[in-house]
């Protein structure tokens, strides 16, 4: 069970109808693409640290990059 607030809910009734879809469905697909996007968000920060590294001579400077990311989180 999730809680929606009324207007919020005729919203979406409104729009499910005109779109043809469920409600259940739409939310569905909704909670899919957010975490899809969270996801491919995550990735392309990962990518970034990765390159980042790729140019690094490694003498600690590696390291260093590691603690400040897990630091700004």
């Amino acid at each position: 069970m999730i809680s929606i607030p009324d207007k919020l809910l005729e919203r979406i009734d409104s729009h499910v109808e005109a779109a043809h879809e469920t409600r259940s469905g739409f939310l569905q697909r909704l909670a899919a693409q957010e975490l899809e996007r969270e996801k491919a968000q995550e990735r392309k920060h990962l990518e970034e640290l990765l390159d980042k590294i790729g140019t690094l001579d490694l003498r600690g400077e590696a390291a260093q990059l590691i603690r400040e990311d897990r630091n700004s989180h």
